[in-house]
């Protein structure tokens, strides 16, 4: 199959739909089939395969800052690229979510797939979805969330009873293959936008509970990076490392003592739980609805009341005093990271593809 691939944010910044984009085109091409990835970038493309559509701009949402493309330009150069791409299928990541997933969605030129990530109260969808309305919504043949809180939310501005749930996925032979990076004791990894609900406050303030030996690694950028770093000042165990490769981000993970995730909500699905069970490190993070979807407290995750310091350097106290805890988390972990392989994921994508195709619906 031919076989296109829409992502609303930019794939030069850093993100959970991004990466899913990505990792499943990857997939698909090995199993055979060709696979562009259309979406902005504010630079040269991450990788091959892709088309890019222009530059973004931020968009506040979901208590966050999205990386979109609404410009006109961005919405023309969409519209030539999904006629003259001459696509089997065109599978739409939010394609309620303003900007060149909206315009694909409008214009349709064949069979279309729509993946719902979002959860909790989302903007993007309460603004945009008003005057789009369910005429939009019914131009997707096969209507997917990556989990029932994203299910949910996306019902919440339409009828979600023939909606599938697929799970996100995690690239495991990729992580498999990762060299760890070395460190000088006990560490403890978090990654994610320097915003509220991801929750680093609340692992700052939780590190004063913890052992003097144990540093933290803190990757990404945000709104919040200057205050939070002048909040730490003194504090010689917190590395403040910026934006990361990808490379760099998943060495960090695989070398780490345990991967902390302090989310206070907002995450529709804990695929970056996943990752680090993949790279083999123990997991603590929060008990809240998307990383209950992936870990189970004691099972293969510690997970912590969320915006509480004293739970959750109780956890993490717990993962690093406790060697035959962590490897126990670290077993576990990697059963459940294997269930949610990207090769899995590409091959429920390819029936649906296939589903979708067999409906023949007219084009426009």
């Amino acid at each position: 199959m031919r076989i296109g691939l829409v992502c609303p944010y930019s794939l030069s910044v850093p993100g959970g739909v991004q990466g899913q984009v990505l990792g499943l085109a990857r997939a698909l091409r090995r199993r055979g089939h060709e696979v562009r990835v259309l979406a902005p970038c504010d630079g040269p493309p991450p990788e091959p395969g892709v088309t890019p559509l222009g530059a973004s701009i931020p968009f506040a949402t979901n208590g966050s800052v999205a990386p979109l493309a609404p410009d006109l330009s961005a919405q023309l150069r969409v519209m030539r690229a999904v006629w003259d791409e001459d696509f089997d299928v065109l599978h739409l990541h939010e394609p309620l979510v303003p900007g060149i997933t909206n315009t694909a969605l409008v214009v349709k030129p064949c069979p279309m797939v729509g993946t719902f990530h979002a959860s909790g109260d989302f903007s993007a969808y309460s603004s945009w979805l008003r005057p789009l309305g369910s005429w939009a919504v019914r131009r997707l043949d096969v209507r997917v969330a990556v989990s029932d809180d994203a299910r949910s939310t996306a019902g919440v501005w339409f009828d979600d009873d023939d909606m599938l749930v697929l799970f996100n996925a995690v690239d495991t032979e990729a992580f498999a293959r990762v060299t760890p990076h070395e460190a000088e004791g006990p560490s403890i990894f978090f990654v994610g936008r320097h915003e509220t609900r991801k929750g680093l406050a609340v692992l700052l303030e939780a590190m004063k509970q913890l052992p003097q030996d144990v540093s933290l690694w803190v990757a990404g950028t945000g709104p919040l990076t200057d205050e939070l770093q002048a909040s730490t000042v003194g504090d010689d165990r917190i590395e403040w490392l910026g934006r990361l490769s990808d490379a760099e981000r998943d060495a960090r993970m695989a070398g780490a003592t345990v991967f902390c995730a302090p989310a206070i909500g907002g995450e529709s699905f804990g695929v970056v739980l996943l990752e680090a069970m993949a790279a083999g490190t123990p997991v603590v993070a929060s008990n809240i609805p998307g990383y209950t979807n992936v870990g189970t407290h004691d099972r293969n995750a510690l997970l912590a009341e969320p915006d509480d310091p004293t739970a959750l350097a109780k956890a993490l106290n717990a993962v690093l005093g406790d060697q035959a805890l962590a490897k126990r988390l670290v077993v576990a972990g990697h059963q459940r990271a294997n269930a949610y392989s990207m090769e899995r994921l590409a091959a429920s994508y390819e029936q649906l593809y296939r589903d979708a195709m067999a409906r023949t619906p007219a084009a426009g």
